[in-house]
């Protein structure tokens, strides 16, 4: 199914614990790549029992939970409040770590634009654009983001089909449509603050819009 896709190799694994703010803490393997499409230093996180959970899924059983996490640095590492990414990632580190699987930390900053000019949005969000306007202003796409060396990465993990953990009906549609196979979509929580609620607004907006897509499989 995945013939399509360039071969990646893994480059690196090793076994770190992690802990976040609050306390939580679990392990995790992580795996680094070679031979990804756009050469980014992208990681895999296996959680849980993630090798059981590709056995379970091998002999018919559910798929694994995977979370495709783009890099928010302010939110993921520095707490920001503009957003709802650092609250999503401790989520879905939790959620996996549950039920086995992996989450994908994708280094797409801003929506894929990079971090300064992501600040640079971020000032014409203060002036009254919303977060996808300011992207276009900027002479970007509203976002950037493409899911091809995710798609590799589970090829490269022997992952064949997935459940997917995101509130983005674009992800579902661009990993079908690069030959991952999303038995079920789960949605993520809403992490709303006085600080992001015109964020979480416009990202509801933009995916109501998306759902209204053919999605091609």
């Amino acid at each position: 199914m995945y013939d399509a896709l360039p071969v990646a190799t893994v480059r690196t694994q090793v076994t770190v614990p992690l802990r976040f703010p609050d306390g939580y803490a679990t392990t995790a393997r992580l795996f680094s790549f070679h031979g990804l499409v756009d050469a980014r230093e992208h990681l895999a996180f296996g959680l849980g029992d993630w090798a059981g959970s590709l056995g379970r899924s091998v002999a018919g059983g559910p798929a694994p939970l995977v979370r495709p996490h783009s890099e928010c640095l302010t939110g993921d590492v520095f707490g920001s409040q503009r957003c709802d990414c650092g609250p999503q990632l401790r989520e879905a580190v939790e959620r996996i770590a549950d039920t086995g699987g992996f989450l994908l930390y994708l280094r797409q900053e801003g929506r894929g634009i990079g971090l300064y000019a992501k600040l640079d949005a971020y000032a014409l969000q203060d002036a009254g654009l919303d977060t996808f306007e300011a992207n276009v202003a900027l002479g970007h796409r509203e976002d950037e983001r493409d899911y091809t060396a995710a798609a590799q990465m589970l090829a490269t993990l022997g992952v064949d089909r997935i459940t997917l953990l995101s509130n983005n009906p674009e992800k579902t549609e661009q990993l079908r449509r690069l030959g991952v196979t999303v038995t079920e979509v789960v949605p993520t929580g809403v992490f709303l603050s006085p600080a992001n609620a015109d964020y979480l607004a416009a990202k509801a907006s933009r995916a109501a819009r998306a759902s209204d897509l053919p999605v091609v499989s």
